[in-house]
């Protein structure tokens, strides 16, 4: 699974907010809440569900695990 944004996409609304950490600055960033429906989201946690949403989806349609 390709990682890239999965710490700025909201986990909930799949959406990239202006509130989200972006870039070497926003790696000091552990919380931040989404401008676009409100969740809450701690930085690791919310990159984990995205992660594992995009799996799971793989594994839906028939591309198997390694």
């Amino acid at each position: 699974v390709n990682e890239s944004y999965t710490t700025q996409t909201c986990s909930y609304c799949h959406k990239i907010s202006d509130s989200s950490p972006k870039g070497r600055a926003g790696l000091r960033i552990r919380g931040w809440t989404c401008a676009e429906c409100g969740t809450w989201h701690d930085r690791d946690i919310n990159a984990a569900k995205n992660i594992l949403a995009v799996g799971l989806d793989r594994l839906a349609v028939g591309i198997p695990s390694v």
